[in-house]
């Protein structure tokens, strides 16, 4: 079968093997006239087969009468950022984030320069089979235009944060291992670090979109990274994923700082500065509850999923949000998951800690995660799950998503896959030994 994946943040899949040419003229033109005319910016992340699916997608939209910014290779935010800034009617971004070579993707954003609310994701997906899809005549065809300062604006935006001390960062020459999987993030993240006045070992920082490992940033495909980081004797290890939204951080030691800190640490030192509130998912680790209490903060849970967390920041006017996955979104600078937003702050962060990486994890509230899967076989998941909801209804229970259960000394977290037969389980308690005991009690005591 095709392999072909449909979401609220757009359409992703292998191609030559269901991201084929027509499928990405079909959801070009239902973005098209989902946007309706103006100027669309377009973005990729560097990948291989990102120039034929650029010229596709390039093609379509001006066949459809839509000007076009083309930004060129850059991170997945930079095109956030640029739709905003240049008051653009939408932005599309080709890139399939931690996908291997063979994926790609169109990731659909509204003028906002955010990802689609659900509700705009089902206004589009109505155009998607309109019999009546029409393209333009030959004299009102779009144009395109290359922007070439795209990064530059995005990165400058980043450098002005508030509560950033760049040229106290640059005394510091913090000495860091830099690791871009050779994607989006080789164009932005040596010259981003570089303007921090870092001494930057590079990585897999080649530009040629040809990933040398498994994309995505998870300790099982960074083990010579690690190692690197630790040879080198490098302050700070800095991973992106091909897109540069998530940040994954290796502490001097050449340990995993571990994604759930990334966001916990963002966290801290945004409310540390600026009271207000926070958003992170359901599956995001407490240790972010416990920092905001803190400094008197409340945190609020979103279902999983950028766009979701960004509807709910919106809706209680949060300062900063994001998820376990290594994701930092601070809407002053980008409504969206943002690695260099998340770098700066973890420089900040590190220089007024004033001790090493692997302190200043041990410094942060410590709990462990457990994930399981619950293997569906012939089993209706939505049948699993309402057997799930009325065991544990008495339990202090949220159904946004899936099935969320708190306790005192955890928190487990049911969903089910859009993309294979099982539910997930995901436990976090104090400890490893409770959370992995807990993990199999709930998966086993169905």
């Amino acid at each position: 079968m095709p392999t072909l994946m449909v979401s609220i943040s757009g359409v992703r899949g292998i191609i030559g093997d269901g991201l084929d040419p027509e499928v990405l003229v079909k959801y070009t033109s239902a973005y098209a006239d989902f946007c309706g005319k103006g100027k669309i910016v377009v973005g990729s992340d560097g990948r291989i087969t990102g120039e034929m699916v650029r010229n596709i997608v390039i093609g379509t939209l001006m066949a459809k009468g839509n000007d076009v910014i083309d930004i060129g290779i850059c991170p997945t935010p930079t095109v956030l950022f640029n739709v905003k800034k240049l008051k653009a009617a939408g932005g599309i971004q080709l890139s399939a984030s931690h996908n291997p070579n063979e994926w790609n993707a169109l990731k659909l954003l509204n003028r906002h320069g955010e990802f689609m609310t659900p509700e705009e994701n089902v206004e589009m997906m109505m155009k998607l089979d309109d019999p009546n899809r029409k393209f333009v005549a030959w004299d009102k065809l779009g144009k395109t235009t290359k922007y070439v300062k795209g990064l530059e604006d995005h990165i400058d935006a980043v450098l002005k944060m508030n509560y950033i001390n760049v040229p106290k960062i640059k005394r510091t020459k913090f000495k860091v291992l830099l690791d871009c999987v050779n994607g989006a993030g080789s164009y932005t993240m040596p010259l981003l670090l570089k303007k921090l006045g870092c001494s930057v070992i590079e990585m897999n920082c080649e530009k040629s979109g040809i990933f040398p490992r498994l994309p995505e940033p998870i300790p099982e495909n960074l083990t010579a990274t690690m190692r690197a980081v630790k040879k080198h004797k490098a302050d700070i290890g800095i991973v992106v994923d091909p897109d540069v939204d998530r940040l994954v951080l290796i502490t001097e030691t050449g340990e995993p700082f571990g994604e759930e800190n990334t966001i916990t640490q963002a966290v801290k030192f945004y409310l540390s500065k600026k009271k207000g509130n926070a958003v992170v998912n359901l599956s995001t680790t407490r240790a972010v509850d416990d920092v905001a209490k803190e400094f008197r903060c409340k945190v609020f849970r979103s279902p999983v999923g950028e766009a979701n967390v960004v509807k709910k920041m919106k809706e209680v006017n949060a300062v900063i949000g994001g998820e376990g996955s290594g994701g930092v979104i601070l809407p002053k600078v980008v409504f969206g998951r943002d690695a260099l937003t998340g770098t700066v702050i973890m420089l900040q962060h590190l220089l007024e800690f004033g001790g090493k990486m692997s302190e200043l994890k041990k410094s942060l509230p410590q709990y462990f995660i457990a994930k399981k899967k619950i293997e569906l076989g012939s089993k209706n998941p939505d049948d699993i799950m309402r057997s799930l909801i009325e065991k544990y209804r008495s339990e202090k229970i949220y159904l946004e998503d899936g099935l969320r259960i708190d306790s005192f000394d955890h928190w487990v977290h049911f969903r089910k896959s859009n993309t294979e037969p099982i539910i997930r389980c995901i436990v976090e308690a104090k400890t490893k030994e409770l959370a992995e005991s807990l993990a199999e009690k709930y998966v086993f005591g169905l």
